[in-house]
């Protein structure tokens, strides 16, 4: 239910104030009681008075009348009306061009197509959201990859100016590998300048020791279909060493590895463009801080506002 955005009065004002008018309240009198014009409370006295008793057991004659016009003269006839309608729903095309094969003008084809609930493609349905958690840390890592321009003075991010972006990474990328644990959240991430098969492997390995210095013992690794993980004989040689499962997301579903691809959203508002750095480098610096900061301080909403290190030590809930 919906009222006049400048209406005094609701409904339970509306029946009250017809309500002491009924009683023996003259009009001005009800309008000085309620606050309002005597031209409103005369306005709703007469429609409580026209109304039948369905009306007024409902309060449907207190609710506001829509504004709109009781004829349209000017407007399109119906059958014309539908042939615009028609025209979008065989071509798909927009106001303008519906306009240019009808004959129409724009202003009259929008309307057209407003009125009737068409001026825009139906949204497609979004799939519903599957979530999942594994019971304990280390039963499933998350891993992946992002890119981050090179840059040697702060940018038009920074500074507005577009014009000394003359030429886009021409300082380099850098490449930040990251892996989630899936239970915990416990994060681990390192900056490199590529994604080749030792540069990944080499770093696969020291995250397998860190979370192993947390008594965290990987069973599972989650990736996408990159060559360097599906093809490298390198990473399969050291997840068999660790007796881990490779598992690999279905193509073009990134939700499946939904996890560390919210850690990069969270990565990337919080430490790199959350704060203002002069160079790559500084910014560089800065992440072991604040992949710290998030591991055992930043509080989590998918853990109940706790930090991730909060989950490791807490191994199946045994510690309860």
């Amino acid at each position: 239910m919906s009222f006049h955005r400048n209406a005094k009065l609701g409904l339970a004002g509306r029946y009250a104030l017809v309500s002491a008018i009924a009683g023996g309240m003259t009009l001005k009198q009800a309008a000085v009681c309620f606050s309002v014009s005597p031209a409103t409370a005369h306005r709703w006295w007469q429609r409580w008075l026209e109304a039948g008793e369905e009306a007024r057991t409902t309060l449907s004659c207190l609710l506001d009348r829509p504004s709109r016009p009781r004829r349209c003269p000017r407007q399109l006839a119906p059958e014309l009306a539908e042939k615009i309608c028609e025209c979008r729903r065989k071509t798909g095309w927009g106001p303008r061009l519906v306009a240019g094969t009808t004959g129409y003008a724009h202003s009259t084809v929008w309307k057209v197509l407003k009125r009737a609930g068409i001026s825009r493609p139906p949204r497609p349905v979004r799939e519903s959201a599957k979530r999942y958690e594994w019971p304990c840390p280390g039963d499933l890592l998350h891993m992946d990859v992002s890119e981050y321009a090179r840059f040697s003075r702060p940018g038009h991010r920074v500074t507005g100016d577009r014009s000394s972006q003359d030429r886009r990474h021409r300082d380099g990328v850098d490449y930040v590998h990251a892996i989630v644990d899936d239970h915990s959240r416990l994060a681990y991430a390192e900056i490199h300048p590529d994604q080749r098969a030792v540069t990944v492997t080499g770093f696969l390995e020291r995250a397998l020791a860190f979370y192993a210095s947390h008594d965290l013992n990987a069973t599972r690794l989650m990736t996408d279909n990159a060559w360097v993980y599906v093809k490298s004989r390198d990473v399969r040689r050291l997840l068999q060493q660790h007796g881990i499962r490779h598992l690999k997301t279905q193509p073009y579903r990134p939700r499946t590895n939904g996890k560390v691809e919210r850690f990069h959203q969270t990565m990337a508002r919080e430490w790199a463009y959350g704060l203002v750095y002069h160079s790559h480098r500084e910014r560089a610096a800065a992440l072991p801080h604040w992949l710290n900061h998030y591991n055992t301080r930043r509080p989590h909403s998918s853990l109940g506002g706790q930090p991730p290190i909060s989950r490791v030590h807490n191994v199946c809930g045994q510690d309860i």
